[in-house]
């Protein structure tokens, strides 16, 4: 008896995926920002929370690691 995968290879999946990615990506940046100290304004954690591209999640998470402010993650965009 055979099982079907195909869902687990659609786009659909991928997309589940991606976003599943994204959200935890975002969920570092406020814990990496908390654990430092770092005051997170409501505009600033939106921001965060609602930003699905992961290259740019990954910059932002670089830059909480030495931010002194939630703003600096955003600086050069």
């Amino acid at each position: 008896m055979a099982v079907d995968l195909s869902f687990y290879k659609s786009p659909l999946s991928e997309e589940l995926r991606a976003e599943g990615r994204a959200e935890g990506r975002a969920e570092d940046i406020l814990f990496v920002l908390e654990r430092r100290g770092v005051h997170v304004p409501d505009a600033a954690r939106t921001r965060i929370t609602s930003c699905d591209d992961l290259d740019i999640l990954r910059r932002w998470l670089d830059r909480a690691l030495t931010a002194h402010t939630a703003e600096d993650l955003f600086a050069e965009e």
